[in-house]
């Protein structure tokens, strides 16, 4: 009899891998990730982080609010709890569009990972009318249930990602929106009853549907399990109840799902895997993630979950990170995927930020709230305050933000290995050319910068990159500006030895008159293709003016025109290129 239960057993997970398989679905094959024809499959993908789940810093709250509950409780205290709910349904429709799932997958992602809050799915145990049971909501399901629809129709991959569990996983309170004054995950076993529960109901939604990439149990957990005396648990070696959690969720999940991925982080932020029993006995189309954030891109930062895919012949996925510049972001990717690890950034959208793929534009009215908020200016009245919040919500959706195509082409094709500089705008002379529309491209190919990248985790020491915090994401240091003409922009922190480089097509053949618009004092050297002109050395200007540079003769035609900074403490808002009338040809 035992024999002939071992075959029916091995008969049936076979089965299942096998519908897997043919019905389409992503699954594990050895150390890869495959889909239904055995090809393999590298995750590239973006995190929805601020949609389902707010985060201090992504609202610029974090002074007096970080995690979800007080940023809601904040809101609330002002326009009053109906007016919230209003504001958090517009923040709801317009984060995430059809629009936007589109526009993803033409730049290249061909997936998401979605964080998940519980209380859009079910009701916290402090309010269920009956203990141990569940009420469900349909809010959470129905916007899963056109994201979905979304990606289907762009082939994308959809990874549901828990991020708020019931009670919240973690002392990093704004990540799981943990609330101290209530039972934690792991302090309450009716929170992890639910957060079960809530995940055997999304597996039974979703068990048919091929376009949902896997199940991500709970994000970056960090908790003391050992008591070890560190309280987001880098220091246990041990992580029971996490490990014993995951097997109970795994079992739930495959009662109604025998199709898609399941997906375990460790410990400390999802890094501390140490104790985990053999993963093999967890699940057989089991993937471990890690998380990466602010270290070195060398292989020795990875090497400890290479050895656990190596050891355990499972597939490893980075399921998130980013907060960094272009220079990381390229070297990150360009690491991982050298490994065959695919990966998920974060987060798509953030208010006035330019780390992301996309900025979210920080409206008068919102800074205005804001400034009370922190105690530097007067109360508004309820109806000012519910305004300036739905005019912000109105600018989440896609034709109201501003889209950086240069985080976008730093993560494809700088990743890929092609750093050369491209254009980033069309430069056409006669003409204007801002100095801050630099070409695309890697530190030493499009611009040269001493600083571009924090590696604090690494080096103890936090590095900034773009010290204007403004327009772009690369080392080169961008501000605000009012000059005119101006692109709202201006390059400044110059320090010598830097360059940039601008991609220029000649209209006219002739004779041009180069100016450089500055202030500050430094001395600059222009260099054509390669000819280069005299340096010019600029007299100390506190306020903008114009300096000729030299002139030279350019016939129709593409030239590379290169700022290089001979003496740094210049700020530099553009070039003009005019032409003497008596040469046009």
């Amino acid at each position: 009899m035992k024999n002939i239960f071992l075959f029916l057993t091995a008969l049936f997970f076979l089965s299942g891998c096998n519908n897997r398989e043919n019905a389409g679905f992503l699954h594990t094959n050895g150390k890869k990730i495959v889909d239904a024809t055995g090809n393999e499959v590298i995750l590239r993908g973006m995190g929805f982080g601020g949609w389902m789940l707010q985060e201090g810093y992504m609202l610029q709250t974090s002074a007096f609010a970080g995690p979800q509950h007080e940023i809601k409780n904040t809101i609330a205290e002002l326009i009053g709890p109906e007016s919230t709910e209003e504001f958090y349904q517009a923040w709801r429709n317009n984060y995430c569009t059809r629009e936007d799932v589109d526009e993803m997958a033409s730049w290249g992602f061909n997936s998401i990972r979605l964080p998940m809050h519980y209380n859009l799915f079910t009701l916290p145990i402090e309010e269920e009318p009956v203990i141990g049971k569940d009420t469900w909501l349909d809010t959470g399901f129905d916007m899963i249930d056109e994201l979905l629809e979304w990606c289907a129709a762009n082939e994308v991959y959809l990874i549901l990602d828990l991020h708020a569990a019931p009670g919240g996983q973690g002392k990093d309170a704004n990540i799981s929106d943990y609330d101290k004054t209530k039972p934690s995950l792991w302090e309450s076993k009716e929170n992890q009853r639910k957060t079960i529960a809530l995940w055997q109901k999304l597996a039974e939604r979703y068990a048919d549907e091929p376009w949902i990439g896997g199940y991500d149990l709970i994000n970056e957990p960090n908790w003391d399990f050992d008591n070890a005396g560190n309280k987001n648990g880098c220091n246990c070696t041990e992580n029971v109840l996490l490990w014993d959690f995951y097997k109970r969720a795994i079992d739930a999940v495959r009662e109604v799902d025998q199709n898609h991925i399941v997906i375990i982080e460790g410990n400390c932020w999802g890094n501390n895997y140490k104790g985990v029993p053999n993963v093999n006995s967890f699940d057989d189309n089991l993937v471990l993630s890690f998380h990466k954030y602010w270290n070195f891109n060398i292989q020795e930062e990875i090497q400890y979950i290479l050895d656990m895919r190596e050891k355990y012949n499972v597939p490893i996925w980075l399921g998130e990170s980013g907060e960094n510049s272009n220079t990381w972001f390229t070297n990150a990717i360009n690491l991982v995927e050298s490994h065959g690890i695919g990966w998920a950034w974060w987060p798509f959208k953030k208010i006035g930020s330019v780390t992301g793929t996309i900025t979210i534009p920080k409206t008068e009215g919102y800074n205005n709230l804001l400034q009370y908020w922190r105690g530097n200016a007067p109360k508004p009245d309820v109806g000012q305050a519910k305004e300036w919040l739905m005019e912000q919500a109105e600018m989440m959706k896609l034709e109201n933000c501003m889209i950086h195509y240069d985080v976008i082409d730093a993560m494809f094709r700088q990743a890929q290995g092609d750093k050369s500089p491209i254009p980033f705008k069309e430069h056409n002379i006669p003409g204007t050319v801002f100095a801050a529309d630099y070409d695309l491209g890697a530190n030493g190919y499009a611009y040269l910068d001493t600083d571009t990248a924090n590696y604090r985790v690494s080096t103890q020491k936090h590095t900034g990159w773009n010290n204007g915090h403004s327009y772009r994401n690369d080392g080169v240091d961008i501000e605000r500006c009012n000059d005119k003409p101006g692109n709202g922009f201006s390059v400044g922190w110059t320090e010598k030895g830097e360059w940039l480089n601008y991609t220029i097509h000649s209209n006219t053949t002739g004779n041009y008159v180069i100016e450089l618009r500055y202030n500050g004092a430094g001395s600059v050297l222009l260099q054509i293709d390669d000819k280069k002109l005299t340096p010019t050395k600029l007299p100390c200007s506190a306020d903008w003016k114009s300096v000729k540079l030299g002139e030279t003769e350019l016939e129709k035609g593409t030239y590379r025109v290169k700022i290089i900074i001979d003496d740094g403490g210049v700020n530099l808002n553009c070039l003009k290129f005019k032409i003497n009338d008596k040469t046009i040809y």
